[in-house]
């Protein structure tokens, strides 16, 4: 199941727990709607896989959320400042090193460190910002499973993805949609949040980007909950970005074919296996 749905910004009145904010400052929270309650602070946990972000860290850190209870940054073993700029921004933040390569192997060393209810993926890089996450609790909140970010929906989308990129996504979210009997409008976006407790179910094993699929798949297999909500992917606001369209796009077919209903089971790719 997924829902769609435009959250307009709020116009409320200053809020009385930021007393240095100027009058003119856009509200801390600009995609919260005047519906949504606060979340309980100790029940989310942002996952934040990271290699070579410094110059990156700063501005992501500075938005996140005060629903926000901890921040887990997992290094990919980073040749510049990144912990130490991370820890600078936001002492109390748990730096963790991955226990392989691959995004996959950081997004799985975060998920099994986390101790809120909630928890909450983003990358790095600037190209999401935390201030769409209290949108993401909020349907965690009331009801949903798994929430995922839709660059293809109202209220969403991207000034960063190129043609190409598009087009491998649509063709890979199409087979997605038939293979699940699914009405997904989005697949290789990486902006994610769900329940601690159906970890076990999601049953991740991927390495590389592919795990935002296998997320997906596993998700839609169970039968949880999901729902889609509106984001903004923002350009990468420094240095080259880590993923590799052709091959990681081969590796994301790869995980539905071998995932799709009725398919042999395969084991689970090795660390640091290749593409």
């Amino acid at each position: 199941m997924s829902t769609h749905q435009t959250l307009p910004q709020s116009t409320g009145p200053r809020p009385a727990d930021h007393p240095d904010r100027r009058s003119t400052d856009p509200p801390p929270h600009p995609m919260r709607r005047a519906e949504d309650r606060a979340p309980t602070r100790l029940a989310v946990s942002l996952v934040v896989p990271a290699l070579n972000e410094a110059r990156n860290i700063p501005w992501v850190f500075e938005q996140i959320p005060d629903c926000v209870g901890e921040v887990l940054l997992i290094d990919g073993d980073s040749y510049d400042a990144t912990v130490r700029v991370a820890t600078q921004i936001l002492p109390t933040v748990r730096s963790i090193p991955q226990s392989g390569k691959g995004k996959g192997n950081a997004l799985r060393t975060g998920f099994l460190a986390a101790r809120g209810d909630y928890i909450v993926m983003m990358d790095a890089d600037g190209s999401m910002s935390p201030a769409e996450i209290p949108h993401f609790v909020h349907f965690l909140e009331n009801g949903y499973d798994f929430v995922k970010g839709s660059r293809f929906v109202e209220g969403g989308g991207s000034l960063d993805i190129t043609r190409f990129r598009r087009l491998g996504n649509h063709a890979l979210l199409a087979l997605v949609n038939r293979l699940y009997d699914a009405t997904l409008t989005d697949l290789c976006y990486g902006f994610c949040a769900f329940r601690r407790t159906f970890l076990d179910q999601l049953d991740l094993h991927a390495t590389g980007f592919e795990i935002e699929t296998e997320m997906i798949v596993h998700a839609l297999r169970s039968g949880l909950r999901i729902a889609e909500v509106p984001s903004l992917e923002l350009p990468r606001r420094n240095g080259r970005s880590n993923l590799h369209a052709i091959s990681d796009g081969r590796r994301v077919l790869r995980t539905l074919l071998s995932e799709r209903p009725g398919a042999m089971a395969s084991p689970a790719p090795r660390e640091g296996s290749a593409p």
